[in-house]
């Protein structure tokens, strides 16, 4: 079994519409690209595991769409840092609620920094 030329790629859409339909997809799957791409991680391993978190997706009834697709992007990345052991469920939870509490905390048009979140940790 050969692996395609690009392993990686967000759902076929129509003509005129966005790739992305939010800034985050796109940064995901830029950062599932590029660690597949550098070799930290596997394309089959990548393969793998992003093929088992659509299938569960679906299992679990989830609506075949872009968010849904992109979630299963997101979930197998986090999947495979933990296995690597690059970052653990729990890092991930803290940086999540870190980043929570900055954008939460950062005016409107202002870019989100981590600083925010430091600055009030009872959130």
């Amino acid at each position: 079994m050969s692996l395609p030329e690009t392993p990686l790629g967000p759902p076929k859409r129509r003509e005129g519409e966005p790739t992305f339909d939010e800034p985050w997809q796109a940064q995901v799957l830029g950062m599932a690209d590029e660690l597949v791409t550098s070799g930290v991680i596997a394309a089959d391993a990548w393969a793998a595991r992003l093929g088992a978190a659509i299938r569960e997706s679906a299992e679990a009834g989830a609506a075949d769409d872009a968010n849904t697709y992109y979630g299963a992007v997101l979930d197998a990345l986090e999947g495979l840092l933990a296995q690597a052991g690059a970052a653990s469920p729990s890092e991930v939870d803290r940086r999540e609620r870190q980043w929570r509490r900055a954008y939460l905390k950062t005016p409107h048009g202002k870019p989100v920094e981590l600083v925010a979140a430091k600055q009030s940790k009872s959130s």
